[in-house]
Order: structure tokens, then C-alpha cells, then sequence
């Protein structure tokens, strides 16, 4: 765009800090935000946010969506997603599911899977995906909801099993692991994607400018290189598009997060 882009990256309240600067910003499409699905779609939910997703945000698109996977360590007797089932309602809370933390997309992606399959796992988080993903391959935690990128190396070793994609299509990874749609689940979608945003009160031309911008840029071979490299697929779609898909999760986290009486810590 001929203009110099800054990164500023401001840490803490789980996202809340990033999301109030810019939702209080001048809405000229020079300071724009940059989030996960969680803190768009799940914050609302866990904490009582300084402003509205909805309301004082404009989407602009999705940038990219990292695959996630239903994985279970070699000593799981099941070989798909339905003999995991048929497994954990045999001994219900036996089975142990790592996650990154209370309220991340790895914790909620297991909830959802357990109140969709009605089976019942205990939850162990960690600080973080690495130590999580850790805890799985040394068998601490027998069933992780996590990243295919960074398990593939596992899992093509023979050291972790990919059971079901949590996404809407397979994983070009993973292409022989069915989804759990796939597995008798229809619907069932649960990943990590990322979004570009502005303040609400954007002008319509600014919006399509920066828009247009994004998938010039999303298209670039470099770019595109670059995002394989880290696991992500492009997945832009229009503001209006963007806008109705975090109303769905956030509605669709929310249940979860209620029924499953999440907390944060």
C-alpha cells in the first residue's frame, strides 16, 4: 500500500487490551486489529470486556485458519473418533485431554467435543501448546485437541495418532483422517483462525480498500509460502461474511462455556 506498517503488539487481559485501543482508535483505517477466533469469539463470555466485539469493531476479513485435530497418544486402543467414544463412555473422566489454558481454543474445541459426543473427559490445562502438546507425547494426558502443524512430525513418527479433523474439511496434512463432521457429527467445526479488523465508524470506501489490500496480499507467493510454513491456509471472506461468523461461534462458545462451566483463571 506504499505506507510503513507497524506491529504493536499489546499483551495482557487475554487479548482485551489490543481489542480496547483499537475499538477507541480514529476510525481512519490507519490503526487496525489483528486477533484470534478466542479473542473474538470467546472473551465475551469469559470476561467482562471494556468494549463490544460487536459493536465498536468493524470485520474486514479472515486472514488465515490453523487446522486442529482430535490426536490421542499410541496407547489409546482407537484407532477413529467413534472407538474414542465408545472408549470414554466406558470409563468416564478416565480419559485426561491436555489444553493450553482455561478458555483456549484447545480446552474449548475439547468441551464442545465432549457435549456433542456426550462423553465425559478430565481436563488437564498447561501453561501454553507446547507444554500441553509435550504432555500427550509422553503420555501425562492421553487426548489432546490440538494443532496439526505443530504435531505432524508426531504423528507421521508414529509417536501421536490423529484421529478426526476438528475443521470443516479434512486437513491438507491429514488428508486420510476423516472430520468429525465426517465421523457422525455434522456441523461440528472447532479451530483457530485469524481476522483483520478496524474501529467501527470505518467508511464503506475505507473497508473496501483494505479489503481488496488483504487478498492482494493473501494471494502473494510469498505470503502464501510463509503461512504453510506455520500451518495456516488463507480463508478471506467478505466484511459481512467475517461479521456473521464470529455472531455464530461467539453464540456457539458461549453454550459451551456455559454448560460446561468454564471459568477463568
Amino acid at each position: 500500500m506504499g505506507q510503513t506498517w507497524i506491529v504493536d503488539n499489546r499483551a495482557g487481559a487475554a487479548g482485551n487490551v489490543g481489542v480496547e485501543i483499537v475499538a477507541r482508535s480514529n476510525p481512519d483505517g490507519y490503526t487496525l486489529l489483528a486477533a484470534t477466533s478466542t479473542v473474538l469469539t470467546v472473551n465475551p463470555s469469559l470476561y467482562k470486556m471494556p468494549v463490544s466485539i460487536e459493536k465498536d469493531l468493524q470485520p474486514i476479513t479472515t486472514l488465515a485458519a490453523a487446522e486442529q485435530a482430535v490426536i490421542v497418544h499410541p496407547s489409546v486402543p482407537a484407532k477413529n473418533l467413534n472407538e474414542l467414544i465408545a472408549l470414554a463412555k466406558q470409563k468416564p473422566g478416565a480419559l485426561n485431554y491436555a489444553s493450553a489454558g482455561t478458555g483456549t481454543a484447545l480446552h474449548l474445541g475439547a468441551e464442545l467435543l465432549k457435549l456433542r459426543t456426550g462423553i465425559s473427559m478430565t481436563h488437564v490445562p498447561y501453561k501454553g501448546g507446547g507444554p500441553a502438546a509435550a504432555a500427550t507425547l509422553n503420555g501425562e494426558t492421553q487426548v489432546i485437541v490440538g494443532t496439526v502443524a505443530s504435531t505432524i512430525a508426531f504423528i507421521q513418527a508414529g509417536r501421536l495418532r490423529a484421529i478426526a479433523s476438528t475443521s470443516a474439511q479434512r486437513s491438507k496434512l491429514l488428508p486420510d483422517v476423516p472430520t468429525v463432521a465426517e465421523s457422525g457429527y455434522p456441523g461440528f467445526e472447532a479451530g483457530v483462525w485469524f481476522g483483520l479488523l478496524g474501529p467501527s465508524g470505518l467508511g464503506k470506501s475505507v473497508v473496501d480498500r483494505l479489503h481488496a489490500e488483504t487478498l492482494g496480499a493473501l494471494r502473494q507467493p510469498e505470503v502464501s509460502t510463509a503461512m504453510s510454513r506455520q500451518g495456516l491456509e488463507a480463508r478471506p471472506n467478505a466484511p459481512a461474511e467475517f461479521a456473521a461468523r464470529i455472531r455464530s461461534e461467539t453464540l456457539t462458545w458461549a453454550t459451551v462455556i456455559k454448560k460446561a462451566g468454564i471459568r477463568p483463571d
